[in-house]
């Protein structure tokens, strides 16, 4: 019980009033809003984890784990049913044990003034094999999922491969990840906006990739800055 208390003390400890006020509205918002527009049970709560998630990664606490596997399976169930095949097999093959990864890596690279995760950059041929590795896989995923009938396939296979990446880059504690994660939310507010029109109801998953690009840009700025100072520390 004391590892726990302690755990929730650091996870509450070190948030800044803007940090503060954005996990708020953007959780209120998004709730806000598909109650009233009537979306169901699990996409709100598939919502909310996911919301909350991504700003507990923004902040680099390790509690963000626990909300994206709550989101990871959640998101899977709904994608199926919008036959979004790529989102669904990268949420329950992929982020699904990947959770459970970031927990072990991040928790070896807390720091112990700020709570918060060490961040730090990419050197410059490490994003060009990243850039073109994803270009690549992009396109052969992209056939795949034509091959099967996927909805919007090369979009798909676009979110999915880079988020396989940024994934990656996440759990290794890089802020070149929020570049990536910026591209993934514009193309899949597109993918659940066509989803939407053509009948889907899951307007709390799109009102969710909104947040979540604005997130995005938030975070980026503040991992820049972090990863920037860390470096002129060493």
């Amino acid at each position: 019980m004391e590892k726990i208390a302690a755990f929730i003390k650091d996870e509450l400890s070190g948030w800044k009033p803007w940090e503060i006020l954005w996990i708020t509205t953007a959780t209120m918002t998004i709730l806000s809003l598909s109650i009233y527009l009537n979306e169901s049970l699990i996409g709100i709560i598939m919502a909310i984890s996911g919301v909350i998630c991504v700003v507990l990664t923004g902040k680099g606490k390790l509690s963000s784990y626990v909300f994206g596997m709550v989101n990871t399976l959640l998101y899977a169930y709904i994608a199926y049913g919008a036959k979004y095949y790529g989102d669904v097999m990268l949420n329950l093959l992929y982020y699904a044990p990947m959770n459970v990864v970031g927990w072990v890596m991040w928790n070896k690279h807390m720091s112990v003034e700020t709570k918060e995760v060490e961040k730090k950059r990419m050197k410059n041929s490490e994003i060009i094999v990243v850039f073109l590795g994803s270009a690549l896989g992009i396109f052969l995923y992209g056939l795949i999922l034509k091959k099967i009938r996927g909805s919007l396939p090369f979009v798909d296979a676009l979110t999915t491969v880079l988020s396989i990446v940024a994934q990656i880059l996440c759990v290794k504690r890089y802020m070149e990840q929020w570049v990536i994660w910026i591209i993934i939310d514009v193309a899949s507010v597109y993918m659940w906006a066509m989803a939407f029109v053509n009948g889907g109801e899951s307007v709390a998953t799109l009102i969710m990739w909104g947040v979540y690009l604005l997130n995005a840009i938030f975070m980026f700025v503040k991992w820049y800055r972090e990863s920037r100072r860390s470096e002129a520390n060493v």
